[in-house]
């Protein structure tokens, strides 16, 4: 092996070895090594958690890497975000569902994880890219200037130094450049997790007899869903594996139910079945045996600085993580592994790379913060049956008509565009703060003491505008004109959204404090309602 690489990246998971392939799919000139500390092949089913993938990133795994074949034909095609509001209670079928009756046009996918990283790991080789798997780096010596990196370690007994243009840390919350560099940053963000994989697919059906209400899906496949099992402070998830397994977890806010309480399976399954009766009795069955167990305190983490101009980068968990509901970790994964492939082709080209490290990383802290808004202080909101349905509509809202479309219509690096849309953007972003501020104050007036039995169907399929705005992320490439006339028409509806969810708070609590929200939309024309029952009275 050449000792004298282009690339070296630290840590063969998710965000390393996605990088290596789109790397090489960019420029198969490269000479790139990933060293990875698992051998391969890994373990299906009970490998790593972050199964559920949502838009952005199911366009990076299926389009920008052109994994699409694999994900089709190798992994489970996922049935959107599926939410129960069933705190405490075992008939299901009677609490307020919400989700999708048909699958919307964007696809994504559950991954195994195990098989996915397997995959990646063979993608990777075949393109030419030096994939070591088993190894162990030992020493990290990042060049401060025009030198090249070292990086040292070892494989079956045997030491190597690699020397590199470009060092990328990719190892996970190893964070070894983050911790190199001293760049971690407090996040107060006090969210716990824990999780564990089963034998066998756990069927939502399986909870009623009701026939109308088994067919209200079609096809009747909830198991597909990303299921939420919500309550006051904390969701518990429900994910299926392609390996014949299940994902099972419980995220909870450290301030209303402490990690104590789940560390352990046997303190997982009591607190089961105190919350969520249903799934615990689910579970009980002998034939889902447990796989594994793992939980992880305040999960959530920040990092001053993700891309340099000294020629390293950091990508995935090694740098930053914000929380698994709405599943928003790959989705930075894409991003960041995008910028990361910018900077390094402008250094191939000769091109002044390192100004562009500063705006990707002024970018990057961007939507980390206006994404952390949708979790930040907002446990306590998730078991109200009233306000999280609509809050789900807006923060899928925000999602889709801004960061999303970035990614998907190829603009998530283009200055230029992102630049004209500041305006919108910021506009975008201070509507959310203040409803995010909204919603909190609502659920706060709420009685949420038990979860209505009314066993509706809240179905976002059935709601136009919102199908069209999942749609639109399949669409070519547009114009400059086009994309930005799509991007100020997205700002607009959100206008519009907002408008009715401060009315229906205010019909709901005459004098509730709208944090600044009215006099955001003063001049906004409400329109036909975007919201028809039974998401409102």
């Amino acid at each position: 092996m050449n000792n004298k690489v282009d690339v070296v990246i630290l840590g063969g998971g998710l965000a390393g070895l996605s990088l290596a392939i789109q790397l090489k799919r960019m420029d198969p000139a490269l000479h790139i090594v990933a060293i990875e500390r698992q051998q391969h092949p890994v373990r299906e089913a009970a490998f790593k958690v972050g199964e559920s993938t949502v838009e952005i990133a199911a366009h990076y795994f299926g389009h920008v890497l052109g994994l699409r074949e694999h994900l089709d034909g190798e992994q489970i095609r996922k049935f959107g975000f599926r939410f129960f509001f069933s705190d405490g209670v075992e008939a299901i079928d009677r609490c307020s569902e919400l989700g999708v009756s048909k699958l919307l046009p964007m696809t994504s996918w559950q991954l195994d994880r195990g098989r996915f990283e397997n995959f990646l790991g063979e993608r990777a080789r075949e393109l030419g890219v030096v994939f070591l798997d088993g190894a162990t780096v030992k020493h990290v010596d990042p060049a401060s200037d025009d030198g090249l990196h070292a990086v040292e370690f070892e494989r079956e007994s045997v030491a190597t130094r690699l020397e590199a243009r470009w060092l990328i840390d990719a190892a996970g919350r190893a964070s070894l450049l983050k911790r190199k560099f001293g760049l971690a940053e407090d996040n107060p963000h006090d969210v716990n997790a824990a999780w564990w994989r089963v034998d066998g697919i756990v069927d939502p059906n399986l909870w009623s007899r009701d026939n109308d209400w088994l067919l209200r899906c079609t096809p009747p496949d909830r198991w597909r869903s990303t299921n939420h099992l919500c309550g006051p402070g904390y969701w518990a998830w429900m994910i299926p594996l392609a390996s014949g397994t299940h994902s099972i977890g419980i995220v909870a806010d450290g301030g209303l139910h402490p990690l104590e309480g789940i560390k352990t399976h046997a303190l997982a399954m009591a607190w089961l079945r105190e919350h969520q009766p249903a799934l615990a009795k689910l579970l009980d069955d002998p034939r889902h045996g447990v796989l594994d167990f793992r939980f992880l305190r305040h999960f959530s983490h920040g990092c001053k600085q993700v891309f340099s101009g000294d020629r390293w980068a950091i990508t995935g968990e090694a740098g930053l993580f914000l929380d698994p509901f709405y599943s928003p970790g790959s989705d930075f994964i894409a991003i960041g592994n995008t910028y990361i492939c910018d900077l390094i082709q402008r250094d191939r080209a000769g091109q002044p790379f390192a100004p562009y490290a500063g705006i990707y990383q002024q970018l990057i802290d961007s939507f980390f913060a206006n994404t952390m808004t949708l979790y930040r202080d907002q446990y306590a909101l998730f078991g109200d049956a009233r306000v999280m349905p609509l809050k789900v509509i807006w923060d899928y809202t925000y999602y889709w008509s801004l960061l999303a479309p970035l990614f998907t219509g190829g603009r998530i690096a283009d200055i230029a565009m992102l630049g004209k849309l500041r305006p919108a953007l910021d506009r975008a972003t201070s509507l959310n703060i203040a409803i995010q501020a909204l919603l909190r104050a609502w659920n706060a007036r709420n009685d949420t003491s038990s979860p209505p039995q009314d066993g509706r169907l809240l179905d976002q399929y059935l709601i136009p505008w919102f199908h069209e705005l999942n749609r639109a992320l399949t669409d070519p490439p547009q114009d400059d004109a086009t994309f930005r006339q799509r991007i100020t028409a997205n700002v607009t509806l959100m206008e519009r959204l907002a408008l009715q969810l401060l009315a229906e708070a205010r019909k709901d609590h005459p004098g509730i404090d709208d944090a600044g929200l009215s006099s955001l939309l003063t001049d906004v024309a409400p329109g036909e309602p975007l919201l028809q029952a039974p998401w409102v009275a």
